[in-house]
């Protein structure tokens, strides 16, 4: 069953050109991934410095394999000093 993912990050102003040079890097490594069917990056329109990613992955395994990729972990150590807040991340199974 394909794995639903949403994860909302929250930059400081001040950072908006790094955060989306950072993002650059992980969705262009991301979608190499085996079990990666969609990975990609939404800016809101209404609040600046708020960023979507919208993520489908073929499996709940593949995006296991995918949280301990070295491209995700330096993304997430490189972007928390930019980042207003903590990231929030919804997973789920699509119903219809």
């Amino acid at each position: 069953m394909n794995l639903h993912i949403v994860a909302l990050f929250r930059f400081n102003d001040n950072y908006l050109i790094d955060a989306v040079e950072l993002f650059h890097k992980l969705v262009k490594e991301t979608r190499k991934e085996n079990g990666c069917l969609q990975y990609d990056l939404i800016e809101d329109n209404s609040q600046k410095g708020t960023f979507f990613l919208i993520e489908l992955w073929e499996t709940v395994e593949h995006h296991s394999i995918h949280m301990g990729q070295n491209h995700l972990l330096e993304f997430f150590q490189s972007s928390a000093k930019f980042l207003v807040k903590t990231s929030e991340v919804y997973k789920g199974y699509k119903i219809y």
